[in-house]
């Protein structure tokens, strides 16, 4: 319980300081600095090695290179939740997984209603599918201790969910011009990491050194670079073979990167990716139907996924509330996963990438659509908390 709590601490922390790296990108880039900003986060800057080499603009290391890092994170904690943890009891997982299904499918209905037309555009389907734990955990933390355990494992577990679908997302529909050779290479790097957690070797540094191998080759390959660290972590062992089985590297890892993630890497993509000058937004832009698709799809098409799917299935008797959560409470949680950020931010620079048209801006939508959700989810959950500890005074009254 105490590593729970501990996980609630960091995760809330780091929402709270993402909130601030976000404030921050929006101030600077809305001011005469705005021209250093963007001149920051375009240096090109490389790595050679004989006649090989990788040029990138500062903001493509941050997305592919430190990005990487975070998904690497991210595989290590769907690892553990698979093995030990809560996605191994099945009462804990059904009631957050149907939210997720429905969080996922009727944002992106909603984004590809407002696009189906427009080729172009189309592509950003994804961005409104996506949950930020972080920032909603550091939402639910404003609301102090009153807020049911409960509330937040469901949270964590339908953003772990989430995440599952957020990465085959990318996996599929994000790929794109494949080149072979890198492809056979880190077919290679598979096979050698295959072998060495079959012998259960728990050296963490010949499991990094095959990794960067193999962030490099699916950089080069054209499948995007950050599956490298979800490839990775599943291949790190669980135990080690026998000298010390209490030992786990998949728990030292995730113990010890987490607070670089948290407080290091995300605040860092967040300040790179959320600088939109808003001096020169417009109401075209603001109606354009990317921006409606995505803020419409993460403020009403999570909300409604999510909490029309779970209500549908508590009442048909597929799955229970739990005991100690409220339907408001649901309610509010269900408003909070609106907050896309980090994984709409994400996603959307994958979409978006070759597309340079001035109306379209899929940070705004992300942005206009988080702020909402974050503010009304709050105010829900406070409202329902109130209420809660209202009846909890007229029960104890009672004679």
């Amino acid at each position: 319980m105490n590593s729970l709590q501990d996980f609630f601490r960091l995760e809330a922390a780091s929402g709270i300081l993402l909130m601030a790296a976000t404030v921050l990108a929006l101030l600077v880039a809305n001011s005469p600095l705005s021209e250093y900003y963007n001149m920051l986060v375009s240096v090109v800057a490389g790595v050679h090695i004989g006649d090989f080499g990788i040029n990138k603009p500062l903001l493509l290391w941050i997305n592919d290179g430190l990005m990487a890092v975070f998904f690497f994170l991210v595989g290590l904690e769907l690892k553990r939740e698979m093995l030990e943890g809560q996605l191994t009891r099945p009462q804990n997982v059904l009631l957050p997984m149907i939210g997720a299904v429905g969080g996922m499918a009727v944002p992106a209905v909603i984004y590809t209603f407002f696009n189906y037309d427009e080729p172009a555009t189309r592509a950003g389907w994804a961005i409104p599918a996506a949950t930020d734990i972080a920032f909603a955990l550091g939402i639910l933390a404003l609301l102090g201790r009153s807020v049911p355990s409960s509330v937040k494992l469901f949270l964590v577990t339908l953003a772990i969910i989430d995440d599952i679908g957020a990465i085959l997302i990318i996996a599929l529909f994000y790929t794109h011009n494949i080149a072979f050779v890198p492809l056979i290479i880190a077919a290679v790097c598979l096979l050698v990491l295959g072998i060495l957690n079959k012998r259960r070797v728990v050296d963490i540094p010949a499991y990094i050194l095959v990794g960067v191998v193999l962030w490099t080759a699916l950089l080069k390959s054209g499948v995007h670079a950050t599956l490298a660290g979800v490839i990775l972590a599943f291949f790190i062992p669980m135990r080690s073979r026998e000298k010390i089985k209490s030992y786990s590297p998949v728990k030292y890892l995730e113990h010890s990167l987490h607070p670089s993630v948290a407080f290091v890497i995300l605040p860092i993509f967040a300040f790179a990716n959320a600088g939109v000058d808003l001096r020169n937004i417009s109401l075209e832009s603001v109606m354009h139907p990317v921006t409606l698709g995505i803020a419409l799809g993460l403020f009403v098409g999570k909300q409604v996924g999510i909490f029309g799917l779970c209500l549908l299935s508590i009442k048909l008797g597929i799955a229970r509330l739990p005991r100690t959560m409220s339907f408001l409470q649901l309610y509010g949680v269900s408003i909070l996963c609106g907050v896309g950020f980090t994984m709409s931010l994400f996603i959307g620079s994958l979409a978006f990438d070759e597309t340079k048209n001035t109306l379209i801006d899929e940070r705004l939508g992300i942005l206009i659509a988080s702020m909402l959700s974050a503010c009304v989810g709050f105010f829900v959950l406070k409202w329902s908390l109130h209420r809660q500890a209202l009846a909890k005074t007229k029960t104890v009254s009672q004679p």
